[in-house]
Parts: structure tokens; C-alpha cells; sequence
């Protein structure tokens, strides 16, 4: 009704009968008797608005000091809106001696998104590229990191523009657990599943790499030499080329006369060209990994392997008077180094990083003087913690942390349609820190106080 753009639900400014107004955040859901509001949270029970999930009580941790884990996680704790209300748990307990206060609430964030890491080698797209969720666009392709894809989905100019509710979904759904299908603008159908192993285009890709084709040939030159005369480790960031690379030198090799696919770099090293073939590149059968055999340094019978940076494809090729190259059978030796550059790859599997910026609602609630818990936190004098898991703040101005979601208690996340994502917050210090920066020490209650009343509910 408030965001159509087309106005095709009329609001003539009435309150639903025996219906309560929600006030935990902007959208002011009507919601009745036995309903939850848009955000599933809240359910109407007896005309009286109840959290629908119970409160999450704090994991302990064993050897843990007393301000790095909160007294009691924000999941089930509701939200407080507008910002000037405390937030709705501000509790005590003492801990090794020390009077220790975790102030919680489940904040919705305009100011967020999620980090996507895919194991993969699999070219999916170009870094850049939009990436659609049922056709709207939720992000995008960002920088690659070290045999990983990477996304960056959400963001506030996503979250507050037109595909603003898909935006917001799928940040939950990925950061609580759930299987989502993107695609990439002019690129690959990914489905992924944190803590799975990604499917790109249908192909699951259960095997991450174990170095690029460079670091590949290092790591394995003494197990290569004395097996195959040449090896080519096709990368599509850094081919390998054994005879020439330092490695080979290392263990006693001359350069074989072979010329592999790439852009020369270094010695032993080639750049390779994204594709959807072999290890990433653009290469699509191990033949085709061989350029050409120079005779004049090259000898008929030389063998030359050809692998991928995860061994799931190979093959052996043996040099014939011409200068051409046959594939032969694979031998018992080169099968075995082969299965060792295979056994030292990871399981590959999709993991991610909510990232967020705890603005006024989730600093107010907690101090009268915002700023002033901004400066503790950057201080190390209070712990941000999200769902119970530890964050990274980032340097710099500001509340902006980062969260391993699989650290997260379960499903922890939610979205209402302002658009934002609602995160669970918390904020543990000490008394004496809560008291200097301004906190609502009215609202404080003890921490078996809370439990009591908690269990009666």
C-alpha cells in the first residue's frame, strides 16, 4: 500500500478493526489478531503485539574474557523505533568480578548488504556485471580474490531503489542459510547455499584449487620431475610452465622447447584468458593447452602433462618426430602426482560476510551521546558482536562491521519493507564504560531478572 507505485491499493486512512499497529520500525504494519506483520516478527495475541520467536541466550565460550561475548544475543529481542527509545534489553551480570552490561536490539539496517565468496574456477561473468535475482538487479561482480568469485549484493543505493524488497531479500536468504538462484548479467546461473558447494550453470563445483598454475608447479616441481619431461598447469589467472619456471630450474630442469597457451609473463608463467574451459581459461581440451613444440630444443617421446590447478581434468601427451604431440595413456607415476594435486585442494563451498552500518536506531538505544559509543567501540571498549558472533569493525568513521553469517545463531536475519535488512545487534561494555558514554542506565535490568521473566513467557 505505501510503495506501489501505481497506487493500486487505496488506503482511505482507516485502522483495521481489531487490528494493532506495530511501531517497531517505519512501516507501522496493522496487524491482526492472530497475524504477524510484514517482517514475520511481531504476532497479534490477544490484541497485544509478541515477539515471534524467543529470545537466543549467548553461547559461552571457554576461555572467553568478559566483554567478548554478550550476556544475551538481540535474536528475539524485537526492535525499539524511533530512535530516541532505549533499546528494548539492556541488561546486567557480573563476570570474573567485573559488572558487565550487553545492550541488544534487532535493528533494521537501510545501510547494509552481503559479501558472496564462491569457490570456484568456473568463469562466471565479467567482474563488474550486474547480477539479477527473477530479473532485477541485487548487485554485483567485484574484484576476484584468490580462487574465489566474489559478489557484493545489497548497499543502500540498492536497498532504496526500485528493487529495493528483492534487494532486501535476498540478503536474508543468503545470510540465513537459504539456496537463492542469481544470474549474472551476460554470464553464468549461479544457485548458492552458504556452507555449500556452488552450482554455476548446473555444474557443481565441489573442488577449490589449490594455488594458481604457478604456485601449483612450485609446490609440486620434486614430485614432477623424473615423472613427465614438461607439465602445463592451466590457470586462468597464471598458467605454469615446469621446464621454465624457477621451480623447474630448482630441481633440475632445462627448458623443454615446449610453448604453452597465454601471455608470456615471467619465467615459467603465462596469463591466461577467462573462459568456461579447463581450470577457468578459455582452453577447452588439454590439446589445446599446447601451443606448439619447438624441435630444435624438444626431443620425440618427451611427455608432456597437461593438468588443471584442481587435477579434475588431465591428460599425458607424448612429443612425436614432427614436432606434433599425442595424447597417451596416463602412467602409474604421473596418475599418483596427479592424485596429490588433487588430494591438497579444499572442498569448495560458498560462504559470506553481512556487512552493515549501525546507525541512529541501534546507537541511540543505547546512549543518549551517539557519538560517544562510536568513539568506545573504535576504542575496544565495547564489543559489537552480531547475533552472538564476533565482527570486524572498519576503520575509519562510523559503526560499519563485518560478520561470518555461519557464526551467526540460525536465522537470525529479517527485512521489512522500508526496504532494510534487520540484523540482531549487540553492544557489551562495562557498567562503568555504559555510565561514561551516556547510556539508559534507568533501563537496566538484572540478567536473572531477564531469565525469570523470559522463562515465564
Amino acid at each position: 500500500m505505501k510503495v506501489c507505485p501505481r497506487e493500486a491499493v487505496i488506503n482511505d486512512g482507516q485502522l483495521i478493526i481489531q487490528a494493532v499497529t506495530c511501531n517497531n520500525c517505519p512501516v507501522q504494519c496493522q496487524v491482526r489478531e492472530g497475524f504477524t506483520g510484514a517482517c514475520r516478527r511481531y504476532r497479534n495475541v490477544g490484541g497485544r503485539l509478541v515477539r515471534a520467536r524467543e529470545l537466543v541466550w549467548a553461547a559461552p565460550v571457554t576461555g572467553a574474557r568478559p566483554l567478548d561475548v554478550p550476556l544475551v544475543t538481540a535474536v528475539g529481542a524485537g526492535s525499539t523505533y524511533p530512535d530516541c527509545i532505549p533499546a528494548p534489553i539492556i541488561v546486567q551480570d557480573v563476570r570474573d568480578g567485573v559488572e558487565v552490561v550487553t545492550v541488544v536490539t534487532e535493528a533494521p539496517l537501510s545501510y547494509s548488504g552481503i559479501k558472496v565468496k564462491i569457490d570456484t574456477n568456473l568463469h562466471i561473468g565479467r567482474e563488474g556485471a550486474p547480477v539479477r535475482r527473477d530479473g532485477r538487479v541485487v548487485g554485483l561482480v567485484i574484484t576476484e580474490e584468490y580462487g574465489s568469485k566474489m559478489l557484493s549484493l545489497g548497499g543502500p543505493n540498492l536497498l532504496t531503489g526500485k528493487n529495493g524488497f528483492t534487494t532486501a531479500r535476498t540478503i536474508v536468504d543468503i545470510a540465513n542459510g537459504e539456496r537463492v538462484e542469481l544470474k549474472v548479467e551476460q554470464g553464468s546461473k549461479l544457485e548458492l547455499q552458504v556452507g555449500y558447494a556452488p552450482v554455476v550453470d548446473g555444474y557443481e563445483d565441489r573442488t577449490m584449487r589449490v594455488g594458481c598454475g604457478s604456485a601449483t608447479t612450485g609446490m609440486f616441481a620434486p614430485h614432477l620431475k623424473g615423472v613427465v619431461d614438461e607439465a602445463i598447469i592451466l590457470d586462468h589467472h597464471i598458467i605454469g610452465l615446469f621446464s621454465e619456471h624457477r621451480a623447474g630450474e630448482e630441481v633440475g630442469m632445462t627448458y623443454s622447447g615446449v610453448i604453452p597457451v597465454g601471455r608470456r609473463s615471467t619465467r615459467g608463467r603465462y596469463f591466461g584468458e577467462p573462459g568456461h574451459g579447463l581450470g577457468g581459461t578459455s582452453v577447452m581440451t588439454p590439446r589445446d593447452a599446447i601451443v606448439g613444440v619447438d624441435m630444435t630444443r624438444a626431443l620425440p617421446g618427451m611427455r608432456i602433462l597437461v593438468t588443471e590447478t584442481t587435477a579434475r581434468i588431465a591428460a599425458l601427451f607424448e612429443v612425436q618426430p614432427d614436432g606434433s604431440v599425442l595424447e597417451v595413456p596416463m602412467t602409474p607415476e604421473v596418475a599418483r602426482v596427479v592424485r596429490l594435486i588433487a588430494a591438497n585442494c579444499e572442498d569448495a563451498r560458498v560462504s559470506a560476510l553481512y556487512v552493515g552500518g549501525t546507525g541512529g536506531s541501534a546507537r541511540a538505544g543505547v546512549t543518549k551521546n551517539p557519538i560517544e559509543l562510536t568513539r568506545a567501540v573504535h576504542l575496544g571498549e565495547v564489543t559489537l558482536t552480531i547475533g552472538g558472533a564476533p565482527t570486524f569493525i572498519l576503520p575509519g568513521g562510523g559503526i560499519n562491521f563485518m560478520v561470518d553469517v555461519e557464526k551467526v545463531a540460525p536465522r537470525a536475519f529479517y527485512w521489512v519493507p522500508t526496504p532494510a535488512t534487520v540484523a540482531p545487534v549487540e553492544y557489551t561494555m562495562t557498567r562503568a564504560t555504559f555510565e561514561r558514554i551516556g547510556g539508559h542506565v534507568g533501563s537496566i535490568q538484572p540478567f536473572a531478572v531477564l531469565k525469570q521473566h523470559q522463562a515465564q513467557v
